[in-house]
C-alpha cells in the first residue's frame, strides 16, 4: 500500500500503516505475527475492520500468495461478560 504511513489501519488499537510495515519487515509473515508485534486486530472489534487490510499488506510486502498468509487467531468473548450473567445461565 503506497501512501500515507501515518494512516490508521487498526482503529481500535490505533495502529498505523508504518507500524504494520515495520512489523512485516522485521519478520512477521502472517496476520498473527503482525498482531503479536503491533496489537492490530486485538481491539474491541477483534480485527473485523482491519484483518483484510493487514493480510493484504502481508501479501504485498512478502510476495506470498493470499492462500499462504494464514488468518489471525480469534479469542472469544469479543465483549466482556459479567460473572452474574454467566451465573444466571446456570440457574435456568
Amino acid at each position: 500500500m503506497a501512501g500515507n504511513e501515518d494512516m490508521i489501519i487498526c482503529r481500535c488499537e490505533e495502529v498505523t500503516q508504518a507500524e504494520i510495515l515495520e512489523a512485516i519487515r522485521d519478520g512477521a509473515t502472517t496476520v498473527s505475527g503482525v498482531k503479536r508485534r503491533t496489537r492490530a486486530g486485538m481491539g474491541l472489534c477483534q480485527g473485523r475492520t482491519c484483518r483484510k487490510v493487514v493480510a493484504k499488506m502481508v501479501v504485498t510486502e512478502t510476495g506470498q500468495s493470499a492462500e499462504e498468509v494464514l488468518p489471525s487467531t480469534y479469542r472469544p468473548p469479543v465483549r466482556p461478560v459479567t460473572l452474574g450473567t454467566l451465573a444466571n445461565e446456570w440457574d435456568e
